[in-house]
């Protein structure tokens, strides 16, 4: 089935306790279309600037991913820096020039207006809803979100919940959107807000699912060599999204087996600098890797 994925694209240079990387390419589109060029052929919608280089449009279009919704505007790409802590569960931003992706308004393809399956990456809920407006008939639309927009579009993310079939956001951002300060009553109160399902991500603890079939949880994969953790929530929704799209039949459970390919790749995001990692696995690894998870939460 086919995926959209609409978000940002950016330069990041990132600090951690095990070295640096200088401007490598990120961004949540970026995480979200590798990964799921895995398990399918994304169609991904973002902006540019003038300095980003063409081969990494050929990195995307190398791995299947359809770039006709990619815009190249004059102007400077996003840029972040940041430094983890030694922690790795905390980081610190040193930089940031939202150059090109500030004004950023969506205009998707007349190809892609009939993708069957939307994720609308973190942006403000306006920008969301109006990309919403482009699409004809998905059957499945899935939104991140966060903390700013719950403080300062509180009322444009409320016109945008009901719209949606899902929600993740984090432990911390659920609790702030809602006021509740008990976890679980913070997932089963954002579902009375409009979405069908929630999902909570909680870092290294793992995730939370909320929907009709009642409350899941996976823990994170225990990996121990954890290099860099950006991107690691953009590439959890790619697995999401892409193991969705690649398996269409609606049986019992799907989402929570998706809920799995999620926990694994981002696994294998953090496990290198940037797209690193994943640009070398295969969906061989993936597939391993996800049998290993199976048995461990067996019992």
């Amino acid at each position: 089935m086919s995926l959209l994925v609409v978000g940002s694209i950016a330069f990041d240079t990132i600090h951690t306790p095990h070295g640096s990387a200088q401007r490598v390419l990120g961004g949540s589109a970026s995480y979200f279309s590798v990964v799921a060029s895995h398990f399918t052929q994304p169609r991904l919608v973002g902006v540019v600037g003038h300095d980003f280089p063409q081969a990494n449009i050929e990195l995307f279009q190398d791995r299947g991913v359809d770039v006709r919704g990619l815009a190249r505007v004059q102007g400077e790409t996003f840029f972040w820096e940041g430094e983890y802590h030694r922690d790795m569960n905390t980081r610190t931003t040193k930089a940031i020039n939202l150059g090109v992706f500030e004004h950023f308004q969506p205009v998707l393809p007349g190809e892609f207006k009939d993708s069957k399956l939307v994720f609308l990456a973190n942006s403000a809920p306006e920008t969301q809803s109006k990309v919403l407006d482009q699409v004809d008939r998905p059957e499945l639309v899935v939104a991140d979100t966060m903390d700013f927009w719950i403080n300062h579009q509180r009322e444009a993310l409320a016109r945008l919940l009901p719209r949606l079939d899902g929600l993740m956001l984090n432990d911390s951002e659920a609790m702030l959107l809602t006021g509740e300060t008990n976890l679980v009553r913070a997932g089963h109160a954002v579902r009375k807000m409009g979405p069908k399902f929630v999902i909570l991500k909680k870092g290294e603890h793992g995730a939370m699912l909320f929907s009709d079939e009642g409350v899941f949880v996976v823990p994170a994969f225990p990996t121990e060599a954890v290099v860099d953790p950006t991107g690691a929530g953009d590439s959890f929704a790619g697995g999401i999204m892409a193991s969705l799209a690649a398996d269409p039949e609606r049986k019992s459970g799907r989402l929570r087996r998706a809920m799995a390919y999620g926990t694994v790749v981002a696994s294998l995001t953090v496990e290198g600098f940037g797209l690193d990692r994943l640009r070398k696995t295969t969906r061989t690894e993936i597939d391993h890797r996800l049998e290993q998870y199976r048995q461990m939460m067996a019992f």
